[in-house]
């Protein structure tokens, strides 16, 4: 089974000019293959030959032949795998069951991610060793890591990506599965809130909440860096791109950089104790996109990691071997009453705001039928709770 481990790398001057090129490489590589690709697209559509449309293997061995002196300088497989991204993109533009990937675009030095993909990196001395070109006559070190990888076993994949404050490698690492945690029959809800995750902690509620102060206040950051660089761009549009201007925008991928750190630590941390403290969980299969459409929500939506925390308890409830329940995205959770089963349709719903008509609060759940008073995060858990049960009995 892969596991992914991303730790920091310290290369040297000459490993950095290395890295930089090799970069700028595989952003060439992908655009050269993406042109290669549409012409042999173009031509199979003239011909009206749907045999000769382009794939894969052409595409890399059309690249391969008209290689340029200088790219033997730089590693195979970078082109090798640039192109095995492109194949995938394009997969995954026509899979019916992926409607929202867009179609393969060209990369753009000012506004891509700068890295790249390799199959032959290695652990050496706990130093990253990347493969040397064959035309590559400099010398070649080793690149010094934070930390050690976290598995031991073989490095299948090493992809090298460079963020705001240096390069980093995400080590791909064919593990074996671990031992299984201890049978429990805990069963754990899960709701998903603007802001905050509730679930049932044994007997009692508790929540972790998403937007604490700190990020609240890094936000703020965000907004003002980003007020900095909108007006430097209409007081200058054609030539804005000062030393100011690119401090700015270091300073906002930094602000951005620190968010991203802080709101994945608490998700992990989340996702880790809620799967190996329970046996069962139920969450909710949310419509994020549609969600988004809510333009007082969707900066709020986004910023909540719904889809983030979903995709987390799906890896590592395989992992560990625990069950996880997804409700079906059109269960009433909210709506249903968790003591008599009553659900609420029509003008009883209660919205965000709460229900107009009879008076409730947003927080507040309101029975019509037995007449019990609920908190409205308490009472979805509860509904998710029988869910699951009734799930795991069928």
């Amino acid at each position: 089974m892969l596991r992914t481990h991303k730790i920091r790398c310290y290369p040297n001057a000459t490993m950095r000019r290395v890295l930089a090129q090799s970069c700028d490489y595989r952003r060439y590589c992908y655009n050269q293959a993406l042109a290669t690709w549409n012409e042999m697209y173009d031509a199979s559509v003239v011909l009206a030959n749907t045999t000769a449309r382009p794939n894969e293997r052409q595409v890399r061995n059309e690249l391969v032949n008209n290689k340029a002196d200088w790219q033997y300088s730089r590693s195979a497989r970078i082109l090798q795998l640039a192109v095995h991204d492109l194949a995938q993109a394009w997969a995954n533009f026509f899979n019916p069951k992926m409607p929202d990937h867009r179609k393969p675009r060209f990369k753009s030095k000012k506004r891509s991610r700068c890295g790249f993909k390799t199959d032959r990196a290695t652990i050496v001395n706990d130093k990253l060793r990347l493969d040397k070109p064959h035309g590559y006559r400099d010398r070649w070190y080793d690149i010094r890591l934070a930390e050690k990888p976290r598995w031991p076993g073989t490095i299948k994949l090493a992809a090298i990506v460079k963020e705001a404050d240096g390069y980093y490698v995400c080590l791909s690492i064919d593990v074996s599965q671990p031992e299984p945690l201890p049978a429990s029959r805990r069963v754990c809800g899960v709701d998903a809130n603007v802001g905050k995750f509730v679930y049932n902690n044994g007997e009692i509620m508790d929540a972790i909440y998403m937007l604490t102060e700190q990020l609240v206040s890094l936000y703020n950051r965000v907004s003002l860096y980003q007020r900095r660089l909108a007006r430097k761009r209409q007081a200058n549009p054609e030539h804005f791109r000062s030393n100011n201007y690119r401090a700015t925008k270091t300073k906002l991928q930094r602000i951005y950089q620190k968010v991203t750190r802080i709101q994945s630590d608490l998700l992990q941390k989340f996702t880790t104790m809620l799967v190996k403290t329970n046996g069962t969980l139920a969450i909710e299969d949310l419509d994020v996109k549609h969600m988004k459409m809510n333009k007082r929500l969707a900066k709020n939506l986004h910023r909540s990691l719904f889809g983030r925390f979903k995709v987390l308890m799906k890896d590592k409830a395989q992992w560990y071997g625990r069950q996880l329940v997804i409700a079906d995205r059109f269960y009433p959770s909210t709506q249903r009453c968790s003591q008599c089963g009553l659900v609420k349709t029509g003008n009883d719903k209660l919205t965000l705001s709460g229900n107009a008509l009879h008076g409730t609060k947003h927080h507040e759940f309101y029975c019509y039928g037995c007449g019990v008073q609920l908190e409205r995060d308490e009472n979805a858990v509860q509904n998710l709770i029988q869910y699951a049960q009734g799930q795991a009995m069928s």
